[in-house]
């Protein structure tokens, strides 16, 4: 089904050939001066120059074209040039009366699917998911949603900090603190327990402890660091235990990203791809693109149109081990022989963008990744506190996400506990979703790039711009459409959409018909701020035809059921929308 844009584009380019220019003169957008008209075309403007031509000459020859036209109405020529025009009610009510019985209400889903692999989530494991891994975690799901929305293939993948000097650490300071454990015996050669000698609080205690630790101790560090690569050669008792801090860490990772709705399909980390980098490192030496610089390994990723200098990218250190770059490297090799993914995205903090920048090079001139594969890096910006630092806790710490999901839970309680007709248990229910909502909202509504301030109180205010706000619409809609269903009045299914009656009933029929344009820019851009946007303005737009039309009470039953259809669609396209950024709505709030 094609996007409004795409066929308002079409019928003003038919007016256009048809006055003798160019069709590709006939593009379409909402106009700036919604006081004059709903849409405007500056072709004429650009076809001046082109034909030799006064541009206000133009757009009357152009107007005189789409007086019979079966979109717009109203087609007026503004000095210099400009074309001005609303469109039909005729044709937005057939269009929504299509769009609403349409797969995905017409979105035109992709007709050569694609498999995308996503990145996103990176936490370290052995430590506790902090409000620095909310964006990377909520971005990326919504991302991997709308990907899966547009009919590709989506592999979400966690990938963990499994394999480095945090695990030697963990392991270093258990030898100290238990070091009758069988995991510590070199002779033991039985079945190592299956119970964990320790539990998700103790790991939180101890990695600080033993990194504070290695940062005075140089005989400590020194131990972590051999540790670590025993760990990586394959001693047994290490991989053992090793496993056990996976089993354990993961798990209590699982619970968290449940609360956020976030899942992923794999849970690999840089532990995965381990066995592949010497090998990997030994082809690039024997390829010619790596080569030895004070006695690391390094790729030269420099362009001489660089706008700034590129530094190599170190593929191995001077000892020998391997850094974020290798696993990245190797990570990337380990996709391309598994999924073949048409394209692999990163969802990370944008300060890594020269770290990716390195990668990606480096990943296509070392031949790791064929040239059609599309490498992409979304850098986000930070979570701030109202002092416009990034957020901690009130005693000054980095705050835990467990910590701030319980925050924000608990003020969404308070405020549902205000409506007494809802009982206790069903409030705890509807405040972890509406909490949620604010949570995801708040964060998605902003550009992924921006930094944000987390505020509490506004996240959670059911007014302006937040989560809460688009449930409400939504739960509003639900309560007019169950009323009327109690009424014993048609099956909803069945009712159609009728004529605008109103100024604002028309407006909220255009956001509805924008539908499709708006997922597909979504999409195109991997922007789920521009879902955030659009679900914005659709509130605001029901929420005026609603206060200015009597639906419900409405005597005439034309009116009446073509309103009620209007709102299903409505409240359909409302829920798509919040489902795709990756949270629900209640019942009733």
């Amino acid at each position: 089904m094609q996007s409004i844009p795409e066929i308002m584009d079409q019928e003003m380019g038919r007016a256009f050939a048809a006055a003798g220019y160019d069709a590709a003169l006939g593009k379409v957008s909402v106009s700036t001066r919604p006081d004059l008209s709903q849409y405007s075309c500056n072709g004429a403007m650009a076809g001046a120059k082109q034909y030799h031509k006064a541009p206000f000459a133009i757009a009357e020859e152009v107007a005189r074209k789409l007086q019979d036209s079966a979109i717009f109405t109203d087609v007026s020529v503004v000095k210099p040039g400009f074309l001005n025009m609303n469109l039909k009610n005729e044709f937005l009510a057939k269009y929504l009366e299509e769009e609403r019985t349409a797969e995905k209400f017409g979105f035109e889903i992709s007709k050569t699917p694609r498999t995308v692999v996503l990145d996103y989530g990176g936490p370290n494991v052995a430590k506790p998911l902090h409000v620095g891994h909310l964006r990377s975690a909520v971005i990326g799901e919504a991302i991997k949603r709308i990907v899966r929305y547009h009919g590709d293939t989506a592999i979400g993948d966690i990938h963990l900090g499994d394999w480095g000097l945090q695990m030697g650490l963990v392991i270093t300071e258990l030898k100290h603190r238990q070091p009758d454990l069988p995991y510590f015996d070199d002779s033991f050669a039985g079945e190592y327990p299956e119970q964990a000698p320790f539990t998700v609080s103790d790991l939180e205690e101890i990695y600080p402890f033993a990194s504070g630790k290695s940062k005075e101790d140089p005989e400590y560090y020194a131990e972590a660091l051999e540790n670590t690569h025993l760990l990586q050669e394959g001693k047994r008792g290490y991989r053992a235990l090793w496993e056990q801090i996976m089993k354990v860490s993961i798990a209590d990772m699982k619970r968290n990203y449940a609360r956020l709705d976030v899942s992923f399909d794999l849970w690999n980390g840089e532990s995965t791809v381990n066995d592949l980098i010497a090998p990997m490192a030994e082809k690039m030496k024997k390829d010619g693109y790596a080569y030895e610089s004070e006695g690391a390994l390094v790729v030269d990723v420099a362009d001489p149109k660089d706008p700034k200098e590129i530094p190599p990218c170190m593929i191995l250190k001077s000892d020998g081990a391997a850094l974020y770059t290798t696993t990245d490297l190797a990570t990337i090799e380990d996709r391309v022989e598994k999924y073949h993914p048409d394209e692999i995205i990163y969802i990370t903090d944008k300060r890594q963008e020269l770290h990716f920048t390195q990668v990606f090079r480096a990943a296509r001139k070392c031949g790791l990744v064929p040239q059609e594969t599309v490498l992409t890096h979304i850098g986000f910006g930070t979570v701030n506190g109202k002092d416009g630092k990034p957020f901690k806790t009130r005693q000054g710490g980095v705050m835990r996400l467990e910590t701030l999901i319980d925050d924000i839970d608990a003020a969404m309680l308070e405020k549902i506990r205000a409506n007494g007709e809802i009982p206790e248990a069903e409030a705890e229910e509807t405040a972890k979703t509406v909490a949620l909502a604010a949570l995801k909202y708040g964060d998605l509504s902003n550009q992924a790039s921006k930094d944000y301030i987390f505020d509490v109180d506004k996240f959670t205010s059911f007014e302006g711009n937040t989560g809460p706000y688009i449930l409400y619409t939504i739960v509003r809609i639900h309560s007019i459409l169950t009323r009327y269903q109690a009424e014993g009045n048609e099956d909803i299914e069945r009712l159609s959409i009728r004529l605008p009656q109103s100024s604002q009933e028309a407006a909220l029929m255009r956001d509805l018909a924008g539908f499709g344009a708006m997922m597909t820019d979504a999409f195109t851009n991997l922007a789920p701020h521009r879902i955030c946007s659009y679900i914005y303005q659709l509130s605001n737009d029901f929420n005026s035809f609603y206060h200015g039309t009597r639906i419900l009470s409405e005597e005439d039953a034309e009116k009446k059921n073509g309103w009620i259809a209007l709102l299903k669609l409505t409240m359909d396209i409302l829920n798509t929308c919040i489902q795709v950024l990756g949270f629900s709505a209640p019942d009733r709030m």
